[in-house]
């Protein structure tokens, strides 16, 4: 037997995140998810809380009249839908406005209605045309509608300006992100990335309610502020301003100390030389469900956008025993906001750091080809754009055979599986497995019996090949790294001719 010191592997795998056991030591069965083969899709506690909150139309009260920086909250109720076509198709314009529909109703919306225009470029002023505003005006009155959401993200004076014209709240497709995000953040790690994001965003956008923002004060006339009011002729916009950033500087600084943990456990896994495997994908294409079928790890799965956010690394074997990483990964969007981008740095990391992507899409979906495209575009932005890519089609139990025919015509190396019936899982384990990188050095050793750690060890972090089990010891056959080689090299023998 060997001690923690002397076979430190396992501390690599240590995932704070994992949900406690039941007190009898099994799953409660209540919070269990099983798929139509009636297979373990593991404790999802989180999926029960998260589907005994809804929100309820018409019982939101706010006040009239608000005196701090307005934080922009978003009570989605009924909603319109606006989208400039710039670019590309009818279909493609169309496949935006409704994946910009399941953004909404995943922030728990009503969409009444969905206006499109064609223009060359979005008008600087208002988004849409003056013609489209009105239009706009007309079908808000017309259904009662309360919120009005752009696909694309606003400057902050065509947000002001629609809303003065419109005159209901109106977001951008950045913000319904960001609220969805903020929704669904549970980790320490992932609330603060969201604010970070939510900062960065509202920083250019602030705009107060009623006089309060001209107001200009400073010492005894700050109504109380006096040191750190900056002094005469600061106005409130400024105060606010200010605060934002001096949040944003501790949010950072907080987000480095939680990065270097993270990093902590990457080098313990590089120090061992684990192959890490990381899943990606579009968002809602079935990621923490494939997870979940390959390791029982009982992450959260519902049907909707982003509900994954908090990256989940868990231990997995090959069948001759070595050991990897699969890190289940938050979901990608088109036209990820790049704040969004900036503030999960940490977290993308895992996929530029990988030595296989699983990219997994939706089979189903009606543009599967743009998502992969939409994919691979922030893949190149955080530098896994070389990383060895196994393209995973997704869902096939609700796919039509004629759009999986044609996904396997243009991309012949992907494999067809569903999460959800078991279909494929047992071949892409086996392709998942052939594409981890081998242990380059191969050795022969005559291992004594009272060295068996050594033995685990090339099961755990090597590649056995033969063993012959004789009077002296184990002789061993295997190919392993560089510092397991230096471990075995007292015991190392001429291989046989």
């Amino acid at each position: 037997m060997t001690s923690a010191a002397e076979n430190p592997l396992d501390d690599a795998y240590v995932d704070d995140t994992a949900p406690e056991p039941y007190p009898s030591g099994e799953p409660d069965p209540e919070a269990v998810a099983e798929d139509e083969s009636g297979g373990y899709d593991g404790a999802q506690w989180d999926l029960e809380d998260r589907l005994s909150l809804r929100r309820v139309a018409g019982l939101s009260t706010e006040l009239t009249d608000v005196t701090e920086v307005e934080y922009r909250q978003l009570r989605l109720e009924r909603v319109v839908l606006v989208s400039v076509w710039t670019t590309g198709s009818e279909v493609d314009a169309e496949n935006s406005l409704l994946e910009l529909k399941l953004l909404a109703e995943t922030a728990g919306s009503e969409i009444l209605e969905g206006l499109i225009q064609r223009r060359q470029r979005p008008d600087p002023a208002t988004y849409i045309g003056r013609g489209k505003v009105d239009e706009l005006r007309q079908v808000v009155v017309a259904t009662g509608a309360d919120t009005v959401i752009c696909d694309g993200e606003l400057a902050p004076a065509q947000l002001r300006n629609l809303e003065d014209r419109v005159k209901v709240k109106v977001i951008d497709r950045t913000a319904l992100i960001l609220d969805i995000f903020a929704q669904h953040a549970k980790s320490a790690e992932g609330k603060a990335q969201v604010e970070l994001a939510q900062l960065q965003y509202l920083k250019q956008r602030l705009r107060g309610w009623g006089g309060n923002l001209s107001r200009q004060a400073g010492g005894r006339a700050s109504g109380g502020a006096g040191i750190g009011g900056r002094g005469p002729g600061e106005t409130k916009l400024e105060t606010d301003r200010r605060r934002i950033n001096s949040r944003i500087a501790k949010l950072r600084a907080s987000l480095r100390d939680m990065d270097s943990t993270r990093e902590t456990k990457r080098a313990e896994r590089r120090r061992h030389e684990i192959p890490s495997v990381a899943i990606v994908g579009y968002t809602n294409a079935g990621k923490s469900s494939l997870l979940n079928r390959l390791t029982g790890a009982g992450v959260l799965v519902e049907d909707a956008l982003f509900a994954t956010l908090d990256p989940t690394t868990r231990r997995a074997e090959t069948t001759d025993g070595r050991v990897y990483t699969l890190t289940d990964t938050v979901g990608f969007v088109r036209h990820l906001p790049h704040d969004l981008v900036e503030a999960f740095a940490s977290t993308l990391e895992e996929s530029a750091q990988a030595d296989l992507l699983v990219h997994v899409v939706d089979g189903s979906d009606a543009d599967p080809v743009g998502q992969i495209k939409a994919v691979r575009t922030v893949l190149g932005d955080i530098g896994a754009g070389k990383v060895a890519e196994l393209i995973v089609i997704n869902k096939a139990d609700r796919a039509e055979p004629d759009q999986l025919t044609t996904l396997r015509s243009q991309y012949p190396d992907a494999m067809i599986v569903s999460a959800r019936t078991g279909r494929g899982i047992d071949e892409l384990r086996a392709r998942v497995e052939a594409g981890l990188p081998r242990p380059e050095i191969e050795v022969t050793a005559l291992i004594p019996y009272q060295r068996g750690d050594l033995v685990n060890r090339i099961h755990q972090a090597g590649e056995l090949l033969d063993v012959d089990h004789q009077a002296e010891g184990s002789l061993v056959r295997a190919r392993v790294n560089a510092q397991l080689a230096g471990m075995l090299e007292p015991y190392q023998v001429a291989p046989a001719s």
